[in-house]
């Protein structure tokens, strides 16, 4: 890896880099910062957790001129989690600079992104398609003088079906721009996107071997549907994570798993796109100052998050596609930490198992699903390691009078192992009844017609099973259309296929 300063970065941005911790920039980093910086179109193809945020944010923010009360800098990024936490490292990475950065998204008050574009003009916007179309649509933003544009996991904002949206705020951008493309893979419209509106782009890959960072540990358990709850809480009493994300399918299976993680004693919330915002970012808050310990997600839900502490990652349900399980696990084993990731595979879902294996050029490692003995004896386990803790820590002299009158009266061992039962936590056997998700079946990965990969049709969005469709686009069309007032994601359709069917509605 190179160092920052070896990269050609001011010294103003390297007050606010080595402020923020970094030392070492990433392959993503040492390979596009440089060729950004000499005015190049780049395409970066990388996943979440390479630190693309700071390679194309150094290069953006060496451009702004903060003389200029002008927008000099647009980035579009799929959900409004990611343009909050795009929006955050910007503003670090330029604060010595004195960069102003705004965020606007769907399910904002848009009157108070219209007060802040007005009161003091933002350097640079970061914004998800839909909203940025609206104050377009209502021309309260302008982009003639852009001078960067940076599109943010370009790939999700085709699955959610943003590509028009994308194309239309492109085509609104007048003048030389400088574009800077991001994206995890290549589909045949994002290509299509780079052909008409980037020039001489250079291309920077990162490759998988190096995405998938080595000190994540990788299980997959074997487990029927019905018995994958059980499974998963033995899990979490014998492995007891100090903050675990767990990967739900479909909005429907989050819903019931938080609810069912709380029957049993754990302390979870669930967050995905039907939520308000005010709401996603209140679980959000309270998993990060540790309030709740288990945040239960979708992925696009996910996408994007940056949380630091996440020592476990749970694959409730095996994702759709290898690349989403990269992005999942690339929530833990961040800044030279540890993690663990766990897979839950059904027979039938094998194949889509050895798929993931060929992405990340990694074999993982079987487990067998533990017992109720296991999980009881790994909570006491777990018990005595902190009454050792205590005893270490000597500050026990405010109790020993107490112990004495104890053992006075009763023998040591009995003592002790009423101490150990009242601390240990046994394993709740309350019935939980999930309804459950059809097993994935494995994706054609050839490109088909005009929309990247199989099944996709023109950037079609993703639904989930029984029209529990997550990644709903924040989105309203150009000239003549109403403009949005916000909402949440996943509200501008509400037709749902026939109960219990599995088959996907015709795009629209």
């Amino acid at each position: 890896m190179s160092k920052f300063q070896d990269l050609g970065i001011s010294s103003d941005l390297m007050r606010s880099i080595s402020k923020m911790g970094f030392e070492e920039a990433t392959p993503i980093q040492t390979q596009t910062i440089p060729l950004a910086l000499e005015g190049n179109d780049v395409i970066g193809q990388a996943q979440t957790g390479t630190g693309k945020t700071a390679a194309f944010g150094i290069p953006l923010i060496e451009k702004i001129d903060i003389r200029q009360e002008k927008i000099q800098g647009i980035v579009i990024a799929p959900t409004r989690e990611l343009a909050i936490q795009v929006s955050e490292e910007l503003y670090k990475i330029g604060s010595s600079k004195r960069v102003r950065v705004l965020p606007i998204y769907g399910g904002q008050d848009i009157g108070r992104q219209i007060r802040s574009l007005k009161n003091k003009t933002p350097h640079i916007i970061v914004g998800t398609p839909g909203r940025i179309i609206d104050h377009i649509n209502r021309k309260t933003l302008r982009l003639q003088n852009i001078e960067t544009v940076v599109l943010d996991e370009a790939d999700e904002m085709l699955n959610m079906g943003f590509i028009e949206d994308i194309e239309s705020i492109l085509s609104e951008i007048e003048g030389e721009r400088q574009t800077l493309l991001f994206s995890a893979t290549m589909p045949a419209p994002i290509q299509r996107i780079a052909e008409r509106f980037m020039k001489n782009p250079q291309i920077v890959k990162v490759k998988a071997k190096e995405v998938t960072v080595p000190n994540i540990q990788q299980y997959f358990v074997e487990v029927h549907e019905k018995t994958k709850f059980d499974v998963l809480t033995r899990l979490l009493d014998i492995q007891s994570p100090e903050l675990a994300i767990i990967f739900g399918r479909t909005k429907r299976r989050v819903d019931e798993l938080s609810e069912a993680l709380n029957t049993r004693g754990y302390a979870a919330e669930g967050i995905h796109g039907d939520m308000t915002q005010a709401k996603r970012m209140s679980v959000l808050r309270q998993f990060k100052e540790g309030t709740i310990d288990i945040l239960v997600a979708t992925d696009v839900a996910a996408r994007g998050l940056d949380i630091s502490g996440v020592s476990h990652v749970y694959n409730f349900d095996i994702p759709q596609d290898p690349e989403s399980y990269v992005h999942r696990i690339g929530r833990t084993g961040r800044a030279g930490k540890t993690g663990v990731a766990m897979l839950f595979v059904t027979s039938r879902e094998m194949g889509q198992l050895k798929n993931i294996e060929n992405t990340t050029k990694r074999k993982m490692d079987k487990m067998k699903p533990p017992t109720i003995d296991e999980a009881l004896e790994g909570q006491q386990k777990m018990v005595v390691e902190r009454i050792i803790s205590s005893l270490e820590a000597e500050n026990l002299a405010y109790y020993k009078r107490t112990a004495e009158e104890l053992l006075a009266e009763h023998d040591s061992v009995s003592i002790v192992a009423a101490a150990l039962k009242l601390m240990t936590k046994e394993p709740d056997t309350t019935p939980i009844k999930l309804t459950s998700e059809p097993p994935v079946v494995v994706k054609d990965r050839k490109p088909k017609g005009k929309g990247g990969y199989g099944q996709g049709g023109r950037g079609g969005r993703d639904r989930d099973y029984k029209g529990n469709r997550e990644g709903g686009r924040d989105r309203s069309r150009f000239k003549g259309s109403r403009p949005s007032t916000g909402g949440t994601a996943g509200s501008t359709n509400n037709r749902r296929p026939r109960r219990g069917s599995t088959k996907q509605q015709p795009q629209q």
